[in-house]
């Protein structure tokens, strides 16, 4: 791989989409807390300006600058792009966390939904790409970073269907992506594709809903900052796919030993756990064509962090527990 600068250094130049809210935000966060110089780009101009301010309080010697922008308009990504090359002269990584969600059954969404999360979730990453990708060659170097789903690999659950589609599709634009960039030569730049499992981010709350049916309850999930420190690591050490959160990489596995128990689980939790009756829930869109304005933030009140340490507390019981049988065992054998 040819030179890049180190993405913790104070001064790389960062472009992250998707920066007014969830995991878009705690990157920003992530980045300004490093000293970096970061162009921040949403359709939100009231949450790029609060967004701005945290990134420069982070860090003394960090920077931000905002560009209102879609990420499903080619020209827009051009423009992204241009602001940071002129105002810091380079692109160091490029991070399209934009996404938006739909939950309700294939054959009822409206196509019109469908295809702006198809707009969004894949042609605006794949924008954000071409933007960056002409700077990149011309310094001989670069980080793409796009942000999917442990949904876009193996791993399905009923009512995310089109979410799941386009993450999947995400996942193969990015590894079409290096063959021709390793075919062109330019082996200076990576692309690397974070997947993680369930985030505690407004995603839902700005998700289109579809299914007539009130969420109850939802799964195990990990903070938006734990996403953001493993896009940190990975534009410092580039890997093809980083998976991140509970269950990331225990459930891809599960998968291939036993993918029909698995899939029956999932739909049993989803039908029985996580939603609630037919007719519970009105149908909206969510936040597809309107900017997340003042329902902007970086968590989406799921209490992940509690969660993640009542998990943690019951994984080290389950392992004292073990260990002690297993110590127990052992004496008792030793005994006369």
């Amino acid at each position: 791989m040819g030179r890049r600068r180190g993405s913790r250094a104070p001064g790389t130049v960062v472009v992250v989409t998707g920066a007014s809210s969830g995991i878009g935000r705690a990157v920003v966060r992530a980045f300004g807390g490093t000293g970096a110089r970061v162009v921040v780009t949403a359709r939100s101009t009231q949450a790029l300006d609060s967004v701005t301010r945290e990134c420069a309080r982070a860090h003394p010697r960090a920077e931000a600058v905002a560009v209102t922008a879609d990420v499903t308009e080619a020209e827009a990504m051009d423009r992204v792009a241009r602001t940071a090359v002129d105002r810091y002269g380079r692109i160091d990584v490029w991070v399209n966390a934009a996404g938006v969600g739909i939950l309700g059954r294939l054959d009822t969404v409206p196509p019109a939904d469908l295809r702006r999360l198809w707009e969004v979730n894949v042609l605006g990453a794949l924008y954000g790409a071409r933007a960056a990708l002409p700077v990149m060659r011309r310094q001989g170097h670069g980080v793409i970073i796009d942000v999917a789903s442990v949904l876009g690999g193996v791993i399905v659950a009923p009512y995310m269907g089109a979410y799941a589609a386009s993450k999947a599709a995400l996942v193969t634009l990015d590894e079409t992506l290096r063959q021709e960039l390793v075919a062109g030569g330019d082996r200076g730049i990576a692309v690397c594709t974070v997947l993680p499992t369930g985030v505690d981010t407004p995603f839902f709350e700005h998700a289109a809903h579809h299914t007539g049916r009130r969420l109850r309850s939802l799964p195990a999930v990990a903070t938006p900052e734990r996403v953001a420190r493993a896009v940190l690591r990975t534009a410092a050490r580039p890997r093809r796919r980083v998976a991140v959160g509970p269950g990331a990489r225990m459930l891809p596995l599960a998968h291939l030993l036993a993918p029909g128990p698995l899939r029956a689980v999932i739909r049993y939790r989803t039908e029985r756990g996580y939603l609630d009756a037919p007719g519970t829930a009105p149908d909206t869109t969510g936040r597809l064509y309107a900017p997340s304005a003042d329902t902007a933030a970086v968590a989406g009140g799921r209490h992940a962090r509690a969660r993640t340490a009542v998990r943690r507390a019951a994984a080290a019981t389950a392992v004292t527990a073990v260990g002690a049988g297993v110590l127990g065992a052992r004496s008792r054998s030793r005994c006369p």
